[in-house]
């Protein structure tokens, strides 16, 4: 194909043999075992990847078919939407054997075209809508294969105190070093909120960036495309993309980051401590005086230098116990421990999931109803299991509430009193205790206190079919225990 075509690279993606079922999951596993053995070659073998000390031959490396195929395997697990061209990861894995051979020549003749990203808007916990973008499959591989050959390049070059999108970091460690600022005295913090980061990151400012650690031309061409691709509105209006990095792609994320670099170091430079989470940041400092100072030079900083927004209603210069970080709440005490806490909008956020999953008119099966809310909360502590121990307390609130919401359910699904009579009964409760739960005049949820249905259903069977969160805390947070022996060596 000419390197002179202008448009997207399309696929046509062979009809289903006959066979049903079987046919296809045969095809599957077809396409799937061509990109495990693809993927396991090693790189020194494949002839493409030879130039791999060749800085200026970068698009060899990510246009090999080891590198295309560990991508779409790393695209098809994280699963996804179709995109504008309505192929589903499926489709394209199935594809594979064809597909890859053809979009490395695309690539490499430079007659790539990325197709158009699909728009989407999601709500915001703090209201309004975040937009994001799904790009086609097909282009999602490519940001993945260019992630791949990337971000070894840009990763030893981030400063250290930013945690977001990045290997081997995250939550926890921003968390970590957030907690080692506040101990070392600096309980001030700046708290600086970027509008709009996503959507109005300059493009040319971002390429000059990237051009400082990549020398082929090629990729950056390649990246400057991906990031002019059209995007397509929920009501199917075609629009250009002048600025910003759309959210959804596997790129978008190192992009951010090499944009937010230079504010990095430029906060080194002025000798500043600081937490950076993706476009979440906070500044400390040891006053409120020095705070604002900062806050004032940081600012004209990010909209003249970096040409962004700070969201003047959302920034502010926060006290020793007003620190908002990730959806937890920090606070140094008197005797210097900083005490970690899920923050009050956390809390909100968090009662008003569980009552979604909860309705009082639920008309499915209770097992259902645990099911939906272990996969919620396993997710949930597994990031909120950062907590520290003297701050459980709205977990032993959160335990209880959907305990009483879930007895509300069962009092709900018998209807009838006679009928919820019966069933206490069976389940052992004693007559009178099921009389009161069954035939008080007060609301179902003012029986779902009730002796009653406490008794047919206690604390303890609900632990043997659903996440209990402070249980889940201590699992993840294992105390160390000092064996007998070792006790005795300290008392000597």
């Amino acid at each position: 194909m000419s390197s002179a075509e202008s448009r997207q690279l399309t696929f046509v993606f062979a009809d289903s043999p006959p066979g049903g079922k079987g046919a296809e999951t045969s095809d599957a596993s077809v396409g799937k075992a061509f990109l495990l053995h693809k993927a396991s070659v090693k790189e020194a073998n494949d002839s493409a990847a030879r130039a791999v000390d060749d800085s200026k031959r970068l698009l060899e490396r990510a246009a090999s078919v080891f590198n295309l195929a560990r991508a779409l395997l790393n695209v098809a697990r994280n699963k996804g939407a179709a995109g504008v061209d309505g192929c589903s990861v499926e489709e394209v894995v199935d594809d594979a054997p064809q597909l890859l051979p053809k979009l490395r020549r695309e690539l490499l003749s430079g007659a790539y075209r990325p197709g158009d990203i699909r728009r989407v808007w999601i709500p915001k916990p703090g209201g309004g809508q975040r937009g994001l973008g799904i790009p086609n499959v097909v282009d999602r591989v490519v940001q993945q294969a260019l992630l791949q050959i990337l971000e070894p390049l840009f990763e030893p070059t981030f400063h250290d105190s930013s945690h977001g999108f990045r290997p081997h970091r995250g939550a926890p460690t921003a968390i970590a070093e957030a907690k080692r600022q506040l101990e070392d005295g600096y309980v001030w913090t700046v708290d600086i909120d970027l509008s709009r980061f996503f959507d109005r990151v300059h493009h040319q400012r971002l390429l000059n960036r990237m051009a400082q650690q990549v020398e082929d031309g090629r990729i950056l061409k390649l990246v400057h495309r991906l990031l002019k691709a059209r995007v397509v509105l929920p009501d199917g209006t075609r629009t250009a993309t002048n600025e910003g990095t759309p959210q959804g792609g596997p790129l978008s994320p190192l992009l951010s980051n090499i944009v937010l670099d230079e504010l990095d170091w430029e906060l080194e430079r002025r000798g500043l401590r600081f937490v950076r989470y993706a476009d979440d940041f906070s500044v400390f400092v040891q006053s409120e005086r020095a705070g604002r100072r900062v806050m004032n030079s940081i600012r004209k900083f990010i909209e003249r230098r970096l040409r962004l927004m700070v969201n003047e209603d959302k920034s502010s210069v926060s006290g020793p116990i007003d620190l908002t970080f990730l959806g937890f709440h920090l606070s140094k005490s008197e005797d210097g421990s900083v005490a970690v806490a899920i923050s009050e909008r956390t809390k909100e956020r968090m009662d008003a999931r569980i009552h979604e999953l909860t309705p009082r008119t639920w008309g499915r099966s209770l097992n259902a109803c645990f099911g939906d809310l272990n996969r919620y909360l396993r997710g949930w502590i597994g990031y909120f299991r950062l907590c520290t121990e003297d701050q459980l307390r709205p977990l032993h609130k959160s335990d209880a509430h959907i305990r009483r919401r879930l007895r509300a359910i069962i009092i709900r699904q018998k209807k009838r009193p006679r009928h919820l009579y019966r069933h206490l009964i069976a389940c052992d409760v004693p007559p009178r205790s099921a009389a009161h739960t069954a035939y008080q005049r007060t609301g179902v949820w003012r029986r779902s206190v009730s002796s009653g249905i406490h008794k047919a259903y206690p604390n303890a069977w609900f632990a043997t079919q659903l996440i209990v969160l402070t249980n889940q805390w201590h699992a993840l947070n294992p105390t160390e225990r000092v064996s007998v022996k070792q006790q005795r060596l300290f008392d000597t």
